[in-house]
């Protein structure tokens, strides 16, 4: 008797998860914990290293940006940017040093460790690099990718890329990113190797699986909607602070004509002399006191900008999810088939219109031999097929529970971070408005005096 084969949209659905524990346990607990298992996993290619306790026992920072010249692959002439990247020992015995370890990095190499840990590991929330080229800046702010202003801030970004993954329980694991730190000549070699461009999705065939997809998890989909409004509606917000850094800068250095006035003022007056030049002179202090404020409040939009670039790294989580239920559901589909073909040899009745049916009322019947040979192969097809269905099936239900777990660790961490941020620029805003009426104070104590 036939069998219906399995809908592929209820093999992917996992056994309910068992509630996670807090991510930010502590470094320690979590690779530890990863440890454990990491002997009863596949590494595949040999992407994991040996020693999973190596990054509780060093400090990783971006301490220096330097402007280079050199030669590209076209064998023209460049400037581009280099990074310092420091590995620093916090383990040291009696009488030997703390070892530091320093390389330098170029902004593209950033690029291939994290388009590697996107193919390796494509369950996980892949945190973003920084900006390439400024975006979202107020027309005092410089776009130019070689500002040092600019460069410092992404300095910055790329120290925190290397933090974020130095602190996820499973990336921080990988023998190329310890190489990425570690090693300095062949490092691209290393990479290459590996062979992950060859098993990088190609957009073309994940745009074919977003719309061919027949049965998508709804909380994929769910995810994939929040993830274009959240970098919608942080878009938004960098906009109005762009707008507003713009205006304020403008009512700031508006005040320093009142410096200059009262300045010119105090010229002419003998009794109110001293007591308008003072005023000036806070007015003055005001009106330059606008640049330092808004140079802090950079690093407050670098905060939302990196959760901006986040929304791309849930999407493509998303994308990896649809073409995996893509793949199922075309393995049950050619599997229904083929069953199919198999009753209607086996039966000699024709269900569905075909080439083949066509064929046999023009030409006549197969003979009992061809038939069952071709029932054969068809039997052996359906074997392999339902053995690819049941291993999709298995690998869809681990992709989903590892995916949803990792997602739910990077939900806790955004939440976090954004309330962190928010607070600390409202406390800063706070402490600007405190400073103006500081000023007028001092200026109205200076009036009193005249």
């Amino acid at each position: 008797m036939e069998q219906t084969p399995p809908d592929p949209e209820r093999q992917l659905q996992p056994a309910p998860l068992e509630p996670l524990g807090c991510p930010d346990a502590g470094l320690g607990a979590a690779v530890g914990k990863e440890a454990a298992g990491a002997g009863e996993e596949d590494s595949g290619v040999d992407t994991m290293t040996h020693n999973n306790f190596w990054l509780k026992k060093i400090e990783i920072s971006v301490s220096e940006a330097e402007k280079r010249t050199g030669r590209n692959a076209m064998n023209m002439q460049e400037t581009y940017t280099a990074y310092l990247i420091e590995t620093r020992s916090v383990e040291h015995t009696d009488g030997q040093s703390v070892l530091t370890d320093s390389l330098w990095r170029r902004y593209s190499e950033f690029e291939l460790l994290r388009n590697y840990l996107l193919v390796y590991y494509p369950h996980i929330v892949v945190p973003p690099l920084p900006e390439k080229r400024a975006e979202f800046v107020w027309h005092k702010l410089s776009a130019d990718n070689m500002d040092p202003d600019f460069v410092e801030r992404r300095r910055i970004g790329l120290e925190n890329f290397l933090l974020r993954i130095a602190s996820h329980p499973i990336l921080c694991r990988d023998k190329i990113f310890y190489l990425f730190l570690t090693q300095e000549g062949n490092w691209k070699e290393t990479v290459n190797e590996t062979g992950f461009q060859l098993k990088a999705d190609s957009r073309l065939k994940a745009l074919n699986a977003t719309f061919r997809v027949k049965n998508p998890d709804k909380r994929f989909t769910d995810l994939k909607h929040y993830s274009d409004e959240l970098q919608s509606v942080i878009s938004h917000l960098l906009r109005v602070r762009a707008r507003v850094a713009d205006r304020l800068y403008g009512v700031y250095k508006v005040h320093g004509n009142y410096g200059r006035v009262f300045s010119e003022w105090s010229a002419i007056e003998k009794e109110m002399g001293d007591g308008l030049q003072s005023a000036g002179h806070h007015m003055d202090v005001y009106a330059s006191s606008i640049d330092d404020i808004l140079e802090d409040e950079e690093h407050y939009a670098d905060q939302l900008k990196e959760y901006l670039f986040y929304a791309e790294a849930l999407r493509a989580v998303c994308r990896k999810h649809e073409l995996m239920q893509y793949d199922l559901e075309m393995a049950a589909q050619d599997l229904a088939s083929k069953k199919q073909q198999c009753e209607e040899l086996a039966t000699g009745t024709v269900r569905t219109f075909s080439l083949k049916g066509m064929t046999t009322k023009l030409f006549g019947q197969e003979t009992p031999e061809q038939r069952e040979a071709r029932i054969k192969v068809l039997e052996e097809q359906i074997n392999e097929g339902e053995q690819q269905l049941k291993s999709k099936n298995l690998e869809g239900r681990e992709f989903v529970k590892n995916a949803w777990a990792d997602i739910e660790r990077f939900k806790e961490q955004k939440n976090r971070d954004l309330k962190e941020a928010l607070i600390s620029y409202a406390v800063m805003q706070i402490s600007m408005c405190k400073k103006g009426i500081q000023v007028w104070t001092n200026a109205k104590e200076c009036f009193s005096k005249m």
